[in-house]
């Protein structure tokens, strides 16, 4: 038997004895329909009590605790780097008497150097090799006569011809003829030129610069130093 069909045939029973009871004629006593009505109301009661104990109470689920998310730190962009500044000291100069500084040179002194082939002209060239006589800063008496000779090389493209000759660039002249060459130098060959010279009658310093001109003229080469002392 359903558990809801025993409830309604104890309710059922109940109604029928309370109807029963009723309808007897003869007067009960208030006492006794007092208890009964007491012990009828127990008994569902009691009953209703059981089918609630029967039923096992229902377990309340716990809510779920939420985890919070992370924190998100904002994103800082890094402090760009700051370049140095520059100080600038300036000191002032005191007024007063102001002494002229004379500059002192410095370092290691660089000697320009002319070009060989600057000094060609067309297939001649002429380098000068060394004095052989009557070095620079020579002494000699006034009018004193000297040759001078000069050891050189013929660095060009050509052979130097007979007709080639010394001519004077500048300074003094020493009273020096026309010189020719007189001979053919090769290509790449050392030889010697020489010219007669007389020295000055005064006393002093003279200087004059000599280069080889070819058949018509055309200078080409090194210049060729003269350079003597007159006692």
């Amino acid at each position: 038997m359903k558990l809801s069909e025993r409830m309604w045939f104890v309710i059922l029973t109940i109604a029928l004895l309370l109807t029963a009871c009723g309808a007897e004629t003869a007067p009960t006593e208030p006492g006794v329909d007092a208890m009964m009505t007491s012990g009828v109301g127990t008994m569902v009661a009691s009953f209703f009590e059981t089918q609630t104990a029967m039923v096992t109470p229902a377990t309340e689920t716990p809510t779920p605790t939420l985890t919070p998310f992370p924190t998100i730190t904002p994103f800082v962009s890094p402090t760009p780097l700051v370049q140095p500044t520059a100080t600038y000291i300036y000191y002032a100069p005191t007024l007063g008497t102001v002494t002229a500084l004379t500059p002192i040179a410095t370092g290691t002194y660089v000697t320009a150097t002319t070009d060989p082939g600057s000094l060609g002209s067309g297939c001649n060239n002429l380098a000068f090799i060394r004095d052989v006589t009557i070095p620079s800063g020579a002494e000699l008496a006034p009018q004193e006569n000297f040759n001078k000779v000069w050891k050189v090389q013929n660095i060009g493209t050509c052979e130097w011809l007979y007709v080639y000759s010394l001519v004077l660039v500048s300074g003094e002249s020493f009273d020096a003829p026309p010189t020719r060459l007189g001979k053919v130098v090769a290509v790449g060959e050392w030889t010697e030129i020489s010219i007669n010279m007389d020295a000055p009658k005064h006393p002093g310093t003279y200087t004059s610069y000599w280069r080889l001109a070819d058949g018509d003229g055309n200078m080409f080469g090194a210049a060729l130093e003269v350079s003597i002392v007159v006692k």
